[in-house]
């Protein structure tokens, strides 16, 4: 069937079938007949005869548009499964967001590693707006990070996990809560930690996003933040899981809301739908289990 999809393929391609027949090395009555087979096959007319003419059906025309998304699929398929057994050095390109913290990416790439030791895999860091620039050019295969965006078909999203946003602030600041809303720190400033020369997306996230309504200042790491939270110049916004960077003895943290609904962030694995392959689809896998 699928050879009788690439001869329709062509025929509408051409809109006709004597290019199509061409095209695809085989005889015009050859075409003809393979095209009656495949009707008769799926039980729809694909094609509606005009003379020497044909007009494609509501229903060829569906079925010509999938017919190539299939065919690219089974391409990849077959380019993915020889990929697997060739002797040559097979790369794999990752990346993982900067903020999250290491433990269950460098656990993946260490059972990743040892499962399937002729890859060899270059691993990026960034914030989120530079793995998705690198996985949207083709510069990553896989990229670990939080989702900002809708979620979109041209991509494979596997959940990985969700983390409530908690604020570190000074201990020497008169809060004492178990929450706090993110309206009410508005006169504090809000710290990024940013090593990027245009934070901008971060701010739009905050802003539109958490509904941060601070100023913010910046800082290059996680200990240049926690002297500023430390000395009383801001606030960090992080996620639950990354409390153990901070230092108890010199800030507080406390679970972040938004009115009366709590925050939090969710991660994926997302890799483009058109480069899924064996190696990507079992790291993401394996990075998948390292949260359960």
């Amino acid at each position: 069937m699928f050879q009788q999809m690439q001869y329709f393929i062509a025929i509408v391609k051409n809109h006709s079938f004597t290019q199509a027949a061409v095209e695809c090395n085989i005889s015009q009555s050859a075409i003809s007949q393979q095209m009656k087979e495949l009707e008769s096959y799926l039980g729809v007319k694909l094609l509606e005869r005009k003379g020497r003419s044909f007009e494609v059906t509501e229903a060829g025309q569906y079925f010509y548009t999938h017919s190539q998304d299939i065919l690219a699929d089974v391409e990849q398929l077959v380019h993915n499964t020889v990929k697997i057994v060739k002797n040559d050095e097979v790369e794999l390109n990752v990346g993982y967001l900067r903020s999250f913290g290491t433990t269950e990416f460098l656990q993946t790439v260490s059972q990743f590693t040892q499962t399937y030791p002729k890859v060899k895999i270059h691993i990026t860091s960034g914030n989120h707006e530079e793995l998705y620039k690198l996985l949207r050019t083709g510069q990553i295969d896989l990229n670990f990070s939080d989702q900002r965006r809708a979620l979109s078909n041209e991509y494979q999203n596997e959940f990985l996990t969700a983390s409530e946003f908690m604020v570190a602030v000074s201990r020497s600041l008169p809060v004492e809560t178990e929450k706090i809303d993110v309206e009410d720190l508005a006169d504090l400033s809000c710290i990024l930690i940013s090593d990027s020369d245009n934070p901008t997306t971060d701010e739009t996230y905050y802003r539109d996003i958490l509904g941060v309504k601070s100023n913010f200042i910046f800082a290059k790491n996680y200990d240049e933040a926690q002297m500023l939270v430390a000395s009383n110049q801001g606030y960090l916004i992080i996620n639950a899981r990354m409390q153990k960077q901070m230092n108890p003895d010199i800030v507080k943290m406390i679970k972040l809301v938004k009115g009366n609904r709590k925050l939090e962030q969710k991660y994926y694995a997302y890799w483009k739908a058109n480069n899924s392959g064996f190696y990507i689809e079992t790291f993401a896998d394996l990075l998948k289990r390292s949260f359960v």
